[in-house]
């Protein structure tokens, strides 16, 4: 059972208006933002935030935004942001073969070398305490600009609030984020847990 429960998706009006970026990403408005709301001022500043992270403004893909998240959300152990992460990365283009060996990507053929450079990244940025290092470093910048690296940083960051967020919430998860999760998480283990 959640912490505190959401609110209705028409509790706030700015929220719900400002959530229609959500439909894209995921198909629904996800329980989390529905709790913030609580706090309207909450909701609001990070779907801005959320918006302005996940903005493409360099070579960064959406799908490896959504990647990146996945990771950071598996070192967490966030299985709630695990879902909703691989299911964006879907909805965003990543490729099939991506999707299924995700827990692979550090030696699957489906992922390129900057790709792994970028997991990497979340990876070690992920965990506590952090071994972002210089061999961190120079693989980034062996395929990625600084520009590049900043909006990485900026997928690691949010999702380590959501992790944090949902986990501590215990928030309820999603039908669709549930389907996400068994289908491309579940071999390996991933369930609802106290998200229910």
């Amino acid at each position: 059972m959640p912490l505190v429960s959401p609110l209705s998706p028409n509790h706030d009006l700015e929220t719900k208006q400002l959530a229609e970026f959500f439909n894209e990403t995921l198909g629904f408005c996800p329980n989390s933002v529905l709790t913030m709301q609580h706090r309207p001022a909450i909701s609001k500043a990070f779907i801005n935030l959320n918006k302005a992270v996940m903005a493409n403004e360099g070579r960064v893909t959406s799908a490896l935004k959504r990647m990146i998240a996945w990771v950071s959300s598996n070192a967490a152990g966030c299985r709630y942001c695990q879902a909703h992460a691989i299911r964006a990365a879907k909805r965003y283009g990543a490729e099939q073969e991506q999707l299924d060996n995700i827990w692979d990507y550090k030696t699957h053929p489906a992922f390129s070398d900057a790709e792994r450079a970028a997991l990497d990244f979340a990876l070690a940025a992920s965990v506590n305490p952090n071994t972002v290092d210089e061999n961190i470093k120079s693989n980034l910048y062996a395929y990625w600009d600084e520009g590049d690296i900043v909006e990485m940083l900026g997928v690691i960051s949010l999702f380590g609030y959501l992790n944090r967020w949902n986990d501590s919430m215990a928030t309820s998860i999603e039908t669709g984020a549930v389907e996400s999760g068994e289908q491309y998480l579940g071999k390996h283990g991933w369930e609802k847990g106290k998200h229910i």
